[in-house]
């Protein structure tokens, strides 16, 4: 019997622990990091581990990185939401999946539509999720990674900060308010073109969009992040020299709540 090499996993929240189930399903012994843990001596003892998943917030993601042991860089796989290229350019060869189930505390994973993962690692990634039923896909190449990527922001972003108006579910939000949820997405897709200086086949956005609200037409608009995340996009926007009317009128009706 082959001896599996040891995975790490950077953050061991609800997103972390699911990838960490499914990679011990698959043999590798996984390692956890904690806000306890010094890496460094974690990665002298394991320089050369099979994976390297960074499993951390959004928020904490380049904190993360910048600390990150050399040994362990060529070695990463990106989870996070609202990630793009930029994000990781500095690491060589990183795998990067845009995850698509949603996983509560007590309450099992529910998939929206399969994960597309892309990098030397994916295919990693995609059978630790087959073993817990959550489905995952290869992706081609990283431009159509890229796309992946700006669409899973395409959906976090409209239907957050539309919720912010409106409340309810995705199914709602289009059957009663496409027009709002158009607007807040063509806002939402001019400043992912700007961040990542290409343009997209914006009805492809809105059908895959789309595509995961019939995932789950009764998924909640709005979580607790929606205001932190309409606030970042407008500190996108200012700094790009966007327009986005809609997302600015919405900060205005909430500011005046």
């Amino acid at each position: 019997m082959s001896i599996k090499l040891p995975v790490v996993v950077i953050g061991i929240g609800e997103m972390g622990s699911v990838f960490a189930r499914g990679l011990l399903r698959l043999g590798h012994p996984v390692y956890p990091v904690t806000r306890e843990t010094d890496m460094q001596d974690l990665a002298d003892a394991l320089p050369s581990p099979e994976l390297v998943l960074v499993a951390v917030g959004e928020n904490a993601l380049q904190a993360v990185l910048e600390q990150l042991p050399g040994p362990w860089r060529g070695r990463v796989a990106l989870l996070q939401n609202e990630l793009l290229p930029d994000d990781y350019a500095g690491l060589p060869e990183p795998t990067v999946i845009s995850v698509w189930f949603e996983k509560k505390k007590g309450q099992d994973s529910r998939p929206l539509i399969p994960s597309p993962a892309f990098g030397p690692r994916a295919q990693l990634l995609i059978d630790a999720l087959a073993t817990l039923d959550l489905p995952a896909r290869a992706v081609a190449s990283a431009e159509a990674m890229r796309f992946e990527l700006v669409l899973k922001n395409v959906y976090i972003l409209t239907t957050n900060i539309a919720g912010l108006r409106v409340g309810g579910d995705v199914g709602t939000l289009w059957r009663e308010h496409e027009a709002l949820a158009r607007a807040v997405a063509s806002d939402v897709i001019d400043i992912q073109e700007a961040l990542t200086g290409h343009r997209f086949d914006r009805e492809a956005l809105i059908q895959g969009m789309l595509a995961a609200f019939d995932g789950d037409p009764r998924h909640p608009c709005m979580g607790r992040s929606a205001p932190a995340r309409l606030q970042r996009a407008l500190a996108h926007a200012d700094r790009l020299g966007l327009a986005v009317p809609t997302l600015r009128e919405i900060a205005a009706q909430q500011a005046g709540a």
